[in-house]
Parts: structure tokens; C-alpha cells; sequence
């Protein structure tokens, strides 16, 4: 497990992108929740955000890809809207330990 940063370090709301060991992953903090994905959407297997730390869409309720604008539910990763419809990000096994995100890689 690798230590990704303090919890405090993202807002209720709000994403953070991290590379670690060449793989790109990024957290969403939502309702107390951290939800840590591979940063690549299905479809095309690119980068999601368009500007650093920028996973969600404007009402800050879902990830969106800025390529095609696919939407993706926070909870489960699963896509909702767009070209990659019924597939999912691939979420990284995490944990909350001593105020850290511990992720899996």
C-alpha cells in the first residue's frame, strides 16, 4: 500500500489527481467518502480531467471525462452517459489509516 495523501488535503466535494509507480489515479471526497479510480476512461483509455484535479462535472455530482464527456457515477464508478455507457472505471482498492488514503497499486 502507498500513502497518497492526508485526508484533509481534499475538500468535501471535491478531486485530486496522483501518480504513483507510472500509474495515474485520482480520489473523490463525497458525503465523507473517499473513491479512488484509475485515471483512464474505458473508452479510450485516456486521462479523464481536462485541468489538474478536475474529475467532476460542474455540479460537482458525478466524474466526467473531458474527452467525450462521458459521466460516471462517484459511488460505483459506473458510466451513466456517453460512448463507454454500461462499462466502468476501475476502482483501486484503498484505505483510511492514520488520517492518510492508503492505496493499493
Amino acid at each position: 500500500m502507498r500513502a497518497l495523501c492526508h485526508t484533509d488535503t481534499i475538500a468535501e466535494g471535491q478531486s485530486k489527481g496522483f501518480e504513483l509507480e507510472g500509474q495515474s489515479v485520482f480520489v473523490v471526497h463525497k458525503q465523507g467518502q473517499f473513491f479512488v479510480y484509475h485515471n483512464q476512461c474505458p473508452h479510450l483509455g485516456i486521462n479523464l480531467e481536462w485541468l489538474p484535479d478536475q474529475f467532476l462535472d460542474s455540479d460537482g455530482c458525478l466524474i466526467q471525462c473531458a474527452m467525450h464527456g462521458a459521466l460516471f457515477l462517484i459511488e460505483d464508478g459506473q458510466c451513466i452517459a456517453g460512448p463507454c455507457q454500461g462499462q466502468r472505471l476501475r476502482a483501486v482498492a484503498h484505505e483510511i489509516r492514520d488520517g492518510r488514503i492508503w492505496a493499493d497499486l
